[in-house]
């Protein structure tokens, strides 16, 4: 069975009629760490990924978002009832707003927009090194500049040496190495944790 063109039925139905369509994570995982991942669709080497945009909103019509990418093109992205959002949680529409980063996975459709599968606002995977450690926050050195990571209650995990990810962030230790897969703050040198990644 032929995944790609599932999806494109799936969510060309969804732009279309916008009514009956289950979500969108039975076409794939809306785990953070899927923003990072390949896409299955094979593009050829230093070409553009057709079905995957990034860059910020710059306005919202309808459920028509417009973004601005980081090479400077424009995009229009449908959000379907079909849509799986993530802002540091699964989200719905009214959590998207002008100003936020973006990464997004869907399906073209012929006039060039693309109809959303996974969209997920303002993630970001920093790496970095632990300069001190508050109540519910780290402060990380990353490439010369501070980032303030705050640790979320109930929503905020730790991966310690790759092994299952726990909600105890007590390991985490001043001076070691940490990955952090989180939600930016727009416009600030904040971000949410959703996992870290440390050596215990």
């Amino acid at each position: 069975m032929d995944t790609t063109i599932n999806r494109r039925r799936l969510l060309s139905a969804a732009v279309l009629s916008g009514a009956g369509i289950v979500g969108a994570t039975a076409l794939g995982s809306l785990a953070p760490e899927a923003a990072f991942a390949a896409d299955p669709v094979e593009v050829d080497p230093g070409a553009p990924d057709p079905n995957f945009v990034e860059g910020r909103i710059s306005s919202i019509t309808g459920t028509t978002l417009l973004v601005n990418s980081s090479d400077g093109s424009l995009h229009r992205l449908q959000i379907t009832v079909a849509t799986s959002i993530w802002k540091l949680h699964p989200a719905g529409f009214e959590a998207i707003a002008v100003g936020d980063g973006l990464y997004a996975r869907g399906v073209r459709m012929p006039d060039g927009s693309l109809a959303t599968d996974s969209l997920w606002l303002n993630i970001v995977n920093v790496q970095g090194h632990v300069a001190a450690i508050g109540r519910n926050v780290l402060h990380l050195d990353h490439k010369g500049r501070r980032i303030v990571a705050h640790a979320v209650p109930g929503r905020s995990a730790a991966v310690y040496n790759g092994t299952p990810a726990v909600s105890d962030l007590s390991m985490i230790k001043v001076g070691g190495h940490v990955q952090v897969l989180g939600a930016w703050h727009p416009d600030t040198n904040e971000i949410d944790i959703a996992t870290v990644y440390a050596r215990a």
